[in-house]
């Protein structure tokens, strides 16, 4: 099944979801002076380049090109780099990532397991002849060392390629030294394994040994000559891996940092700053408890600076904890019903702003990304905006509705705008908040444009897009009833309402394929309220009530048939979409189940037990929000609807084990499904012509199941 080279799902596949040729990774140097970014050469080229933009007038540049730096060939990426591309959801190629000294001055990357240098301000670009293959390689903040890891061994060289040394040697092929565990990367949101400090003259180490966790291997039913992959899996109720961090100097003499390691196992953020000592956020296994950490760099001993309990769980932000110049510590925490920004012990914000990152601080203030609170004037739906927050309130820096981020050094920001009217993002490069350069994007204009309302559904004020065909009448009231397309992702930590055009290309094209397409984001979803989002505590299927309810409610206003209703989605999204047929068979006449989490004992511990607990202590919310368990289906319903089945043999993340579990269950039921096995495709599906023909898959078999042919 193929389409047209111009057809949407073609384009929507070769410009992996209109993101290729986009700028991205912004860094300003702290003498605003120049950004750098990366940016491929059109929105169909995967390979990124290293680039600047000086601000002197002179323009944008090319700081290092990945095609001459490998002469034209391939690249190669060990089983490590992919790993760690597949926990970031990178599906880039050439030089998907890099790191800067201080002064933004000397950059480091690797590209195809070899380390590079690019001085930023010269235009000079060095290769270093160091062991490989490269991950992760950082400058020092004088610019003088570049540290890397290799061969889970944590090493450092000159910055002109001499005295190149291990720092931490694994002491057996279970240890990395420097490298974040599979927890940390796939759910803390921490995908660093090392810091240095301000002075360059050592770093903080991370240590981490699998030797606990379980073995789980991922096979390729397709090549069955090829050795099955061995991946260690920290599923729920089983060990993590054991994290340990250092002190160590450029001279290889190590400190240990003590902390109560039993009752925190977590190692979630470091800090390591001018403005004070290294900074750790510690949690509890269940993350009901954590603390934030001073270490005392000389001795390795720590001391408390700040606690926080919560009765259900304790989230994790980008950006925090900091030290702000004062040595005051810079958190976000939840408070009073509402998501604040704190500095010191005092809160600088209230309801009216749901804070969820920091994206700068100074002296002066912190900027900080946020939404509408639950008591601010306007719901503001879909909408991210930018704020500068100090003692006296807050300013909002971004202004027209949409979603909104910034990069910030000195009196220089780049601000990100994503907006519903207008395709992709726009760059605006701002000083002292007037605009002085705009950074070109090369994406792809998609072909088509969402025809998007957002509202709230249903009692909870559900936040909610529906989507019609381009070509129905703009009187819906005298059009017939379209039958329903419900497009959620529907849990945590994956926002779908946004006021942005590009979120929802996929949607508009399924709605011109004839159906009214509904995205609505309930309970658990992020972006409102610390209590929206801790309602699923222990119970995930109150996320199909609220589509359900939003479903109901909307159809009081618009055109949507409620007897020809299906759904669909991936991840969390699949288990979503599972659980509604299986359960709910009054309402949902169909579903496409992507990767989905059928059994939560087989998703891993930090994720899992954050919401569900400690299958052990108490497996009875794992039964209930489970679609399998060893008995079987769990509650299902006993009319029967289509399910489609869809899942990455390769997956590492949601391994296929869910789905084929779920066949079983469902074979041994007696109810007729279908399962698309996806050979070699990880949970990020990013192969061009795997990601085409799903789109299209997906609408046959819905057309099939609700009637439509």
């Amino acid at each position: 099944m193929t389409t047209e080279p111009d057809s949407f799902p073609r384009q929507h596949a070769r410009t992996q979801r209109f993101t290729l040729g986009a700028p991205r990774a912004f860094t300003v140097a702290p003498d605003a002076s120049r950004v750098v970014f990366l940016r491929s050469d059109s929105g169909t080229d995967r390979a990124s380049s290293l680039r600047v933009l000086d601000l002197d007038g002179s323009g944008e540049r090319v700081a290092a090109d990945p095609r001459a730096l490998l002469g034209g060939a391939l690249e190669h990426l060990s089983p490590e780099e992919r790993a760690r591309r597949e926990r970031t959801r990178e599906g880039g190629a050439g030089i998907v990532g890099y790191a800067t000294d201080k002064a933004v001055e000397l950059a480091s990357f690797a590209l195809s397991g070899r380390l590079f240098t690019a001085g930023l301000r010269t235009g000079t670009v060095r290769e270093l002849t160091v062991p490989g293959p490269v991950i992760d390689p950082r400058p020092a903040p004088d610019g003088r060392h570049v540290a890397y890891v290799a061969g889970g061994a944590l090493r450092v060289v000159g910055a002109g390629g001499e005295d190149d040394r291990a720092l931490a040697e694994p002491e057996s092929e279970t240890v990395t030294y420097g490298l974040a565990e599979f927890a940390a990367a796939e759910e803390m949101g921490r995908h660093r394994g090392f810091w240095w400090s301000p002075e360059s003259d050592r770093l903080l180490v991370a240590r981490a040994d699998d030797a606990p966790v379980q073995q789980w291997w991922i096979s390729d039913p397709a090549h069955p000559g090829r050795e099955p992959a061995r991946v260690r899996y920290p599923a729920a109720g089983t060990p993590n891996a054991d994290v340990r961090l250092f002190v160590i100097t450029l001279d290889g003499s190590r400190t240990e940092i003590s902390w109560d390691r039993s009752r925190y196992p977590y190692l979630a953020r470091v800090h390591w700053s001018a403005a004070g000592a290294p900074l750790l956020l510690v949690q509890a296994r269940d993350q009901r408890s954590q603390v934030y950490l001073a270490v005392d760099p000389e001795s390795g001993s720590t001391r408390m600076v700040h606690a926080d309990e919560d009765p259900s769980w304790l989230d994790l932000f980008p950006g925090v904890p900091c030290w702000s110049p004062s040595g005051q510590l810079v958190r976000i925490a939840d408070e009073g019903g509402a998501r604040v920004l704190a500095v010191g012990e005092r809160p600088l914000t209230g309801p009216q702003l749901h804070v969820r990152a920091v994206l700068d601080v100074t002296a002066d203030e912190v900027l900080v990304s946020a939404s509408a609170g639950e008591e601010a004037a306007e719901a503001e739906i879909g909408e991210t905006h930018v704020y500068r927050v100090n003692e006296l309130g807050l300013e909002r820096v971004s202004r027209e509705p949409g979603v909104h981020t910034a990069v910030r050094s000195g009196d220089v920001t780049v601000l990100v705008s994503a907006e519903l009217h207008r395709p992709g993002s726009r760059v605006r490069v701002l000083r002292d908040g007037e605009q002085v350069a705009e950074i070109a994007s090369y994406a792809e204009t998609p072909g088509i444009s969402p025809r998007v309302t957002l509202t709230e559904g249903g009692a909870r004020r559900i936040p909610c897009a529906v989507l019609m065909p381009t070509d129905y009448p703009r009187d819906t009231a005298a059009a017939a009833p379209l039958p329903v397309l419900l497009d959620p992702y529907g849990g945590p930590h994956g926002q779908r309402v946004m006021a942005a055009h590009n979120a929802y290309l996929t949607s508009q094209w399924f709605a011109d394929q004839g159906f009214a397409v509904v995205v609505a984001d309930g309970r658990g979803t992020p972006g409102r309220s610390p209590g929206w989002e801790k309602a699923i505590h222990h119970d995930f299927t109150v996320t199909l009530d609220d589509q359900i309810e939003a479903l109901q409610d909307l159809a009081k206003t618009h055109p949507l048939d409620l007897d020809r209703v299906a759904v669909r989605g991936w991840s969390y999204g699949g288990y979503l979409s599972a659980l509604a047929v299986l359960r709910r068979p009054d309402v949902f006449h169909a579903g496409i189940a992507g990767a989905p989490v059928t059994d939560w004992r087989l998703y891993d511990t930090h994720y899992t037990e954050r919401y569900l607990g400690d299958p052990a202590a108490d497996p009875a919310p794992y039964a209930h929000s489970s679609l399998v368990t060893d008995d079987g289906l769990t509650s299902p319903a006993e009319q029967h609807r289509p399910l489609m089945i869809v899942h990455g043999l390769a997956d590492d993340n949601v391994v296929v084990a869910h789905a084929l579990r779920l066949s079983s269950a469902l074979l041994a039921a007696g109810r007729p499904h279908e399962v698309l096995p996806l050979s070699g495709v990880t949970h990020m599906t990013p192969q061009e012509q795997v990601a085409e023909n799903l789109l299209l898959l997906q609408v046959d078999f819905l057309k099939r199941s609700l009637g439509l042919d």
